[in-house]
């Protein structure tokens, strides 16, 4: 089976580290290895947390207009919360569902 890419507004579950099991939208991508991500709970838009790529699980969802809402200032951390909740990718938990 196809890994799905890495790209920005994608949605991904943390597989290792404190945060395993959680989560999180990519911001942007750092370099070949590092992407920044957030949740817009215990990683908010203004200080997102940097992730090696290994460490992450792409999940088959993506979340239109991050880069030009990062841009423009009209993302908010309600959008990202909002987002991962509407495709059954809970945030709340300690552990994400997929639904």
């Amino acid at each position: 089976m196809e890994r799905l890419p890495i790209e920005i507004g994608r949605a991904v579950q943390s597989r290792q580290g404190r945060d395993a099991g959680r989560c999180f939208v990519i911001l942007s991508v750092v370099d070949d290895q590092f992407v920044m991500m957030a949740d817009g709970l215990t990683r908010k838009l203004d200080h997102p947390k940097k992730k090696k790529i290994k460490h992450l699980h792409p999940k088959p969802v993506l979340m239109d207009g991050v880069a030009q809402g990062l841009a423009s200032g009209q993302l908010l951390d309600s959008d990202l919360r909002k987002f991962l909740r509407a495709h059954g990718l809970e945030i709340d938990q300690p552990l994400c569902k997929e639904g």
